[in-house]
């Protein structure tokens, strides 16, 4: 029997290792890939308006689409607030999907503003990455739902083997 498909809903502060996670994951499960940055700096670039929550109302219906052909569909956004996580989750519902909240984090507070101070966007033209003082003032609601939660403040590799580990973990418990 064909297992539905799954959208893998990321969420953490910029600078967090999010969308490293997020385009690891993508591509060891042959997954859809979305960013949030990536469709906001589009509707920026091709519309010239302040972006709200356009970009997240776009990716809910590019997810939807991709989870009723049956292709899992990982989200890569900050997703800081319950609003916007209980959305992505009717979008999986709505299109009789699964879903998995990750939340990434850096527990090293020092760790991620060298993350934050030293990057440089190569992936997204036009983008402009927060400054660290953006990325500690921005709104983070604390979480309320189940969720997977890796902390990047340990080694790159050990945090892709803690999330293949925690889904494994999580497909056999469901399966028994």
């Amino acid at each position: 029997m064909h297992e539905p498909p799954r959208l893998y809903i990321f969420s953490g502060l910029p600078g967090s290792g999010k969308s490293t996670l997020a385009q690891f994951l993508a591509r060891e499960l042959h997954c859809v890939y979305l960013r949030i940055d990536t469709i906001e700096q589009g509707l920026r670039d091709l519309c010239d308006f302040k972006v709200q929550g356009e970009g997240y109302r776009l990716a809910y219906r590019m997810a939807a689409d991709n989870l009723r052909q049956g292709l899992s569909v990982v989200a890569d956004s900050c997703n800081p607030i319950a609003l916007t996580r209980r959305e992505w989750e009717g979008v999986a519902r709505g299109a009789q999907a699964s879903y998995v909240n990750i939340e990434v984090i850096c527990s090293n507070p020092a760790e991620h503003r060298r993350r934050v101070e030293t990057r440089e966007n190569s992936v997204v033209p036009g983008f402009h990455l927060p400054d660290w003082q953006a990325v500690a003032q921005r709104q983070y609601e604390p979480w309320d739902a189940e969720r997977i939660v890796i902390d990047t403040a340990h080694p790159l590799p050990e945090c892709q083997r803690a999330l293949l580990a925690e889904l494994w973990e999580m497909e056999e418990v469901g399966a028994g």
